[in-house]
């Protein structure tokens, strides 16, 4: 027999082998998320082009393991992202605390001096947004210039903040 991948075979396959699957997903280390996953699994296949499927039921189980192996991956790749984004930060208590501030209120005059020679208009618009969290259009209406000339301005802000931020870390 085969089955179509639409609402009906499939569909009723996965319903009479809801159980099973529950279990080989919650061996496979979905747990107790295996509601969860087997809910995820019927989203993809559902959403698949229709084809027509020999075994459907074998079909369904290695769409489990592939979608669980799918999961393991992004959680690894997940995981090791986060480890390493914080392995690129300074540990708490690698650097004293007084060192630490000392360093940071140095990097904030820095900012400060860098933002004061783009221009006063440069520096009041870039505080009002980022620090007041006033609107584009309404710091243009305030200023009596257009909503372009803002963002023109908020753009040499961000430019000259990620020149310093290079400049910071190579230090």
């Amino acid at each position: 027999m085969v089955a179509q991948a639409g609402s009906s075979g499939l569909h009723a396959t996965l319903l009479n082998e809801r159980s099973r699957l529950l279990r080989f997903l919650a061996a496979r280390g979905a747990g107790h998320e295996a509601e969860d996953v087997l809910h995820d699994l019927w989203q993809k296949i559902a959403s698949a082009p229709e084809r027509p499927v020999a075994d459907p039921i074998s079909y369904l189980f290695r769409a489990a393991e592939n979608h669980m192996r799918d999961i393991r991956r992004a959680t690894s790749s997940r995981e090791k992202r986060q480890f390493d984004w914080q392995a690129m930060g300074d540990a708490p208590e690698d650097t004293p605390a007084g060192e630490r501030v000392l360093v940071a209120r140095e990097q904030l005059q820095q900012v400060q001096s860098a933002l004061a020679a783009l221009g006063s208009r440069v520096d009041h618009i870039f505080r009002r947004y980022r620090l007041d969290g006033v609107g584009q259009a309404d710091i243009a209406s305030e200023l009596g210039i257009s909503l372009s000339s803002v963002e023109k301005d908020l753009q040499k802000a961000y430019r000259m903040l990620a020149e310093l931020r290079t400049k910071l870390n190579t230090e």
